[in-house]
């Protein structure tokens, strides 16, 4: 009897996330965007969506996060690839996976968490669907975002040399997330002891998306060419982003904002804090890239956003201070 060929077997850590989603596109005739514009309305307005999932034990553990505080973040994930490419978030479509451990309370405190979202950002519609789930809480949310023509009109192309920024320091949310792991057993017993990682552990159980930062944009009329939300690392949204727009990136470690509280834990724990950042999760940073002419303005203009980098011809690497380029090889994937 012949002997059965066996199927290759590859790693999805091995490819990384966006290399395993470009070789299954790859011909296909289909683009995997991260968000997806819709045809043109009759509203004066363009339309893009997005759908993003969390899965219990995987991007989330019940055991040190409020379930209320899950629905809320629930939500920013979704919402803010929308902000990301600047337009203003208008519909929130959720579909919540239940198992038979969940009782009606507890999807009510998750309920709250994605109402007030909902109602911090001005979203219109909100809708919510129950299903059976055999493995624990699965929450997907579909986020519908909407811009006026005229606004799209001002966005400017990517063009060489363009500013790479984001809206706040890195690495906070993955030391608090290590903090959380590292205490897990106290929450089982008596109540932890976490008053000196009180910001990281806010970065990571309760963050959030300044709404006003679209009103920035409109008040200057100065828009990026492109951005990016930051949930699976720095490195994976450069990435991403190159790959998109075809082309490369320079990152700067010297000018990566890090908080002096993520320094400390980093220490405290022996993980390097650029591999937090590079690598790490659930920032809930934008990064948006600005024409390289628009440099004073947005020095003068948005003193909430951090230049970082640049984008390049090909390539994303992390120069260091002495300027030793790194290239960036993050996998995106847990």
């Amino acid at each position: 009897m012949p002997k059965r060929k066996e199927t290759p077997r590859t790693e999805i850590k091995e490819l990384g996330r966006v290399k395993a989603l470009d070789r299954l596109f790859e011909g296909s005739g289909f683009k995997n965007a991260k968000t997806t514009l819709l045809p043109d309305s009759k509203d004066g307005c363009n339309y893009i969506t997005t759908n993003k999932m969390m899965l219990e034990g995987v991007d989330f553990d019940l055991t040190y996060t409020p379930i209320k505080y899950l629905g809320y973040k629930a939500a920013l994930n979704a919402m803010g690839y929308i902000y990301a490419k600047c337009a203003k978030p208008y519909s929130l479509d959720f579909t919540i996976g239940v198992s038979s451990k969940f009782s009606f309370e507890h999807i009510d405190w998750l309920w709250t968490g994605i109402r007030a979202a909902a109602k911090t950002h001005s979203v219109e519609n909100l809708t919510m669907d129950l299903v059976p789930s055999m493995s624990g809480l699965m929450i997907s949310c579909t986020a519908t975002g909407r811009m006026d023509v005229s606004v799209s009109e001002k966005i400017p192309p990517l063009s060489p040399n363009s500013l790479i920024c984001i809206n706040g320091n890195l690495g906070s949310a993955c030391m608090g997330f290590y903090v959380l792991e590292r205490e897990k057993a106290a929450f089982t017993g008596s109540q932890p002891q976490l008053d000196k990682y009180k910001y990281p552990l806010s970065q990571y159980l309760t963050p959030e998306i300044d709404p006003s930062i679209l009103d920035s944009f409109e008040e200057t009329g100065i828009y990026p060419s492109t951005g990016c939300f930051i949930t699976r690392g720095l490195g994976d949204s450069v990435l991403q982003m190159a790959k998109d727009n075809g082309c490369g990136a320079n990152i700067f470690l010297d000018k990566i904002p890090v908080a002096p509280e993520a320094r400390m834990i980093s220490e405290e724990i022996g993980i390097d804090i650029t591999t937090a950042i590079v690598n790490g999760g659930d920032d809930y940073r934008l990064m948006y890239v600005f024409p390289l002419d628009f440099h004073d303005k947005v020095r003068k203009e948005y003193p909430f956003l951090e230049i970082i980098g640049h984008t390049t011809k090909e390539g994303c690497y992390l120069v260091s201070p002495d300027g030793n380029p790194l290239q960036i090889q993050a996998q995106g994937w847990k």
